[in-house]
């Protein structure tokens, strides 16, 4: 083969840092007009993954989520879109998530996984009697709860699980059985037979399409993203990444400031991301920022959740919500509700800039979750702190 008719290097997209940053954000649903006719259900499928998460401070993360990109949504409104007609199904994703039902063929490569391992951490005494045990009260009485089923726990503390609390989540985990929603916070099973539509209900896809087809999504999602957060999205190992990703269909870029090889999903790199910003509080547990590196890269913006820090050691407070506006991660704040107010028990904000944005944000999830004052109690800068609070009474005027 000649020079001249040797083939040339796939093309390298060369991205600035804010490129990078708005092409997160659109591909994200926070730049640009929100899809309110697709609604909830349309950002679980531009997301790929909503996370779950048992920490209810305004609300449980998952309503938050499309909260942020829709505004205020119903939240009754929220759980029907997620949890009727078959519409997606609960599973380990980022970690356990609400994904699109349309998602269940490419979550076989993990299932098999499961399946070859034989069993979780917990064991079962006698596995295939319990399993089938579970099975029949399911075929029998259509979807239930652990509780429903017999009871989650031994009496002991939450980790010492029942045989049949064991028997339904490596039913769960091996596809013979669907989390279909959650009720009071209790996953409901059923059957996959009856929970997933019959033109899904396969694990025909071998490792690799289910790979490619999860990295693609993830790349989509993210609109710009290296190896690592490819990874990260659906928690798949870096070797499963560079397996697939030449054919994924992404597009190699390279992103200022970045220093490591990225790739683009090649439908936003066709339009320049444009529209407006949407001003909000994100949950800790939001796609946007639960990969605390990205977040840091993109962002400049440095967060961790200290839910589980021992109250003296923690720096911004129990569940620390970030502040999204104008496209920046520009304060944050750790709310709580006293009836019908909501408290701004810690604040801090970047700039003077950012307080108008922060007193908007605290209003309008305010009047989300129904209260109708806010009160700040501490924030780490006192002149700024008179800013939020003066406000916040010109916004409730």
């Amino acid at each position: 083969m000649t020079a001249q008719t040797q083939p040339l290097p796939p093309p390298v997209t060369a991205l600035s840092h804010d490129d990078a940053r708005r092409l997160a954000l659109r591909a994200q649903g926070l730049l640009g007009a929100p899809d309110r006719r697709a609604g909830v259900r349309g950002v679980l499928r531009q997301l790929g993954a909503v996370q779950l998460d048992t920490i209810s401070v305004l609300a449980r993360s998952h309503e938050l989520v499309p909260y942020a990109r829709l505004g205020a949504v119903g939240r009754t409104a929220v759980e029907a879109a997620y949890w009727t007609d078959t519409h997606s199904f609960e599973y380990w994703s980022h970690a356990a998530c609400i994904l699109p039902v349309e998602e269940w063929p490419h979550f076989a490569f993990r299932r098999r996984a499961r399946r070859a391992k034989g069993h979780r951490w917990h064991i079962m005494e006698d596995s295939e009697r319990s399993c089938a045990a579970v099975l029949d009260r399911l075929t029998a009485d259509g979807p239930l709860t652990t509780s429903e089923l017999g009871g989650g726990r031994n009496g002991g503390e939450w980790w010492d699980w029942s045989e049949t609390k064991i028997a339904v989540e490596w039913l769960l985990d091996t596809g013979e059985v669907v989390c279909t929603e959650r009720r009071a916070w209790k996953r409901v099973y059923d059957l996959a037979e009856r929970a997933v539509p019959d033109g899904l209900l396969h694990d025909d896809l071998d490792d690799a399409e289910c790979l490619r087809r999860l990295v693609a999504q993830a790349g989509a999602a993210m609109g710009v993203a290296t190896r690592a957060d490819l990874a990260d999205y659906h928690r798949l190992k870096g070797e499963q990444v560079d397996a697939v990703v030449a054919d994924s269909g992404l597009v190699p870029v390279e992103v200022e400031g970045w220093g490591k090889p990225a790739w683009a999903d090649p439908a936003a790199l066709a339009a320049p991301p444009r529209g407006r910003h949407r001003t909000t509080l994100l949950s800790p547990f939001d796609s946007l920022i639960w990969d605390r590196p990205r977040t840091e890269r993109i962002f400049g913006f440095t967060h961790r959740l200290e839910a589980y820090v021992p109250r003296p050691r923690r720096i911004h407070g129990y569940f620390a919500m970030p502040l999204l506006a104008g496209g920046q991660l520009v304060g944050r704040v750790d709310p709580a509700r006293e009836g019908t107010t909501l408290v701004a028990r810690q604040v801090s904000v970047r700039s003077a800039k950012a307080v108008a944005p922060m007193a908007r944000a605290l209003r309008e999830a305010a009047s989300w979750v129904g209260c109708d004052a806010v009160r700040v109690d501490r924030c780490d800068d006192p002149k700024l702190a008179t800013a939020l609070r003066a406000e916040l009474t010109h916004t409730s005027d």
